[in-house]
């Protein structure tokens, strides 16, 4: 029976985060079969009774969502600079964390849930899927360029690639390119092209593997489809009950939240 430290079986739980756990359970909140525990690392396993302020805590149905991040967010539940985060546009009835990040300058798609188990799927090599940018240069591109990038870069003494670069428009003095990556390494793409001394203007994730970002708005968010969750592997966590309807479509329209600006 797996046992975990009764922060990170809160936060599994989808209760809250786990720094947030930590702070519930050292202010004496949390409690054990009855009884309180104050000690974040203290070892649980899935049978216990966890209350938090009196309440039992039940594992709610799993949410999977899919976000058109807009640029100037960061992908944090607090920050502690007092920036504005993603939660901003995010409905406020459940924990969700997010599947990887997007920087703060970045936008696009950007997927999230309370079931860890397929997050680390998503997140991991082993799943094999493949994220597409398309990214704004402050110089119009050519084949040369395309090519460079092709072959992979050497960045502060690490080796930068990319699956595949290809130009999709060229215009006088900017143009745009798609990066598709099979993996995430911090400020992949950034460092690649400024290493070669351009800028970016704009950096778009529009697909992980076969999710599109579509047409979703900028602050957008809506629920994965089962179609959706299947083409990525919710094999992960078989037995998870899933916010939807059995026809494979979004349980409710898609909702537009307030963006912070």
């Amino acid at each position: 029976m797996s046992r975990f430290g009764l922060a990170r079986r809160l936060s599994k739980l989808g209760v809250c985060s786990r720094t947030e756990a930590a702070r519930l359970i050292v202010a004496g909140r949390v409690a054990i079969d009855g009884k309180r525990c104050t000690d974040p690392e203290f070892p649980t396993h899935a049978d216990v009774r966890l209350q938090v302020d009196g309440r039992d805590v039940v594992a709610p149905a799993y949410r999977y969502l899919a976000l058109n991040k807009p640029r100037g967010l960061v992908t944090t539940a607090s920050d502690e600079q007092g920036r504005d985060t993603i939660y901003a546009c995010l409905p406020t009835d459940a924990w969700l964390a997010p599947v990887g990040r997007l920087d703060k300058a970045s936008e696009g798609l950007l997927l999230l849930t309370n079931d860890t188990g397929w997050s680390a799927w998503i997140a991991s090599p082993v799943s094999g899927l493949r994220k597409t940018y398309h990214v704004k240069i402050d110089r119009a591109p050519d084949s040369a360029l395309v090519e460079t990038l092709r072959d992979g870069l050497t960045v502060d003494g690490e080796i930068l690639a990319a699956v595949d670069v290809s130009m999709l428009r060229a215009e006088a003095r900017s143009g745009w390119l798609q990066f598709v990556l099979d993996e995430g390494r911090n400020r992949h793409i950034r460092r690649m092209l400024g290493a070669l001394n351009i800028g970016v203007l704009r950096l778009v994730r529009v697909a992980i593997g076969g999710l599109v970002l579509g047409d979703l708005a900028k602050g957008q968010w809506r629920e994965l489809t089962l179609a959706e969750l299947a083409a990525c592997g919710l094999a992960a966590n078989p037995d998870a009950p899933i916010v939807g309807n059995a026809k494979g479509t979004p349980s409710a329209a898609p909702r537009r939240a307030p963006v912070a600006r």
